[in-house]
């Protein structure tokens, strides 16, 4: 009995652990549109910019959506979306060392999340 109980607690940790990561992680890089927010900016301008700033969210977000379900989407797509970070970064002309620092901060829990996602994945087949 207590060997089922904790492969349930495993099995329930496994599935909501990517989950919940993945809306924390899709909260956090929406917190970085709010540099929109500007006394001398337009209230259109605003709109136009949390949309610009945005659109790697929404496209996470759907990606969230399909991988509840198919999780294998879920795992490629963030370690996709973490490599694609990583390649625009190092692609930048004014490319400082600093900026190394980002590609944790950014790259890091896209790619846990999506090994998350591919082992709860794994898990289920």
């Amino acid at each position: 009995m207590k060997k089922s109980e904790n492969k349930k607690k495993i099995s329930k940790w496994i599935y909501w652990t990517p989950r919940i990561l993945s809306i924390l992680f899709i909260l956090f890089l929406a917190m970085f549109s709010l540099d929109v927010f500007d006394s001398a900016s337009t209230f259109s301008e605003i709109l136009i910019g949390l949309f610009m700033h945005n659109i790697p969210v929404l496209i996470l977000l759907i990606v969230l959506l399909i991988s509840w379900r198919y999780e294998i989407v879920g795992g490629i797509a963030f370690i996709l979306a973490g490599l694609l970070y990583i390649i625009t970064l190092l692609m930048k002309p004014q490319f400082e060392w600093y900026m190394l620092s980002w590609v944790v901060t950014i790259s890091g829990p896209a790619f846990l999340v999506g090994i998350l996602w591919i082992l709860n994945w794994k898990r289920k087949r």
